[in-house]
């Protein structure tokens, strides 16, 4: 099957309180389908966990027959859990991520002061290398390494539909900060232009959306759309263009609320922290590491 021809199912599931989208990806040959940047539900106020959002995507899946192969990571998310080993003990599918992930590991097992973590990307079942393909059922799906925003972060090409994640958001919000740490606004840019590179046509999906002037959330451009309208690229016309617009804007933006509670979970394959002797769960929560 031809990358540029094939053509997947996209349900994308929009999570208001971080404004992050979930998809489930469907192969329509087969049925079988992928999980794309779940959500574990968590309320940093309350310490409350939940699965509501993740359960969504499985009575979705169900509803529609699909039968789940991938649960696939973006990157290791700063701003909700990942719901990657949920699913995979609900469902049985693989979990995966880029294979720099261990780059990502290395830098907040030192943040956290954890000798021992495994900083090896053992906690998923398969990381993909630059330019590796797999298949959702027959659907060939091609990753590109899209670093900038984390070290680890990679896009998923599947056939005409590529999920960006924390790359691209839609034309009218621009493009994601580059200020975490292990991020680089230089090397966003040519992530970047290594997306804008695929066909004008190629389906962009987004992994955030946060209702610019107020509008109904949005997931869905082009690559087309995104040369044309994108108000970053628009504004920037080169790298040094962009790293100073970029870096500017990440200046003024405070830290995720969530970022040094999530880490800790998401790199860990979306693992919670296992229960001590009171049979409680406790997260390490840094001070002054930002």
């Amino acid at each position: 099957m031809d990358l540029a021809l094939a053509k997947p199912e996209v349900r994308g599931f929009y999570d208001k309180p971080t404004g992050a989208i979930q998809y489930v990806v469907t192969d329509p040959a087969t049925r079988r389908c992928a999980i794309i940047d779940p959500i574990l539900d968590f309320d940093e106020k309350s310490g409350a966990t939940g699965t509501k959002s993740a359960d969504a995507l499985l009575d979705f899946v169900g509803e529609n027959g699909l039968k789940p192969e991938w649960i696939l990571d973006t990157h290791p998310h700063a701003d909700h859990f990942s719901a990657a080993h949920y699913l995979k003990r609900k469902t049985g599918a693989r979990t995966a991520i880029g294979n720099r992930i261990v780059d990502v590991q290395n830098l907040w097992k030192a943040i956290y002061n954890w000798p021992d973590f495994p900083a090896d990307g053992s906690q998923w079942d398969r990381l993909f290398r630059e330019g590796e393909t797999f298949r959702i059922g027959s659907l060939p799906v091609h990753v590109l390494f899209s670093p900038g925003h984390t070290l680890a972060s990679i896009t998923y090409v599947a056939g005409d539909a590529a999920f960006v994640h924390d790359t691209l958001f839609m034309p009218d919000s621009g493009t994601a900060r580059a200020d975490f740490p292990g991020g680089s606004a230089a090397r966003l840019w040519r992530s970047i232009q290594d997306i804008l590179a695929l066909p004008d046509e190629t389906r962009v999906f987004v992994g955030h959306d946060y209702q610019a002037g107020g509008r109904e959330p949005l997931w869905e451009s082009t690559v087309g759309l995104q040369k044309a309208k994108n108000i970053h690229l628009v504004a920037a016309h080169s790298e040094a263009e962009f790293v100073a617009l970029r870096e500017a804007r990440d200046r003024t933006l405070p830290m995720p609320r969530l970022i040094l509670h999530a880490l800790q979970v998401n790199m860990n394959g979306g693992r919670l922290p296992e229960p001590e002797a009171n049979g409680r769960r406790y997260l390490k929560f840094p001070l002054d590491a930002l």
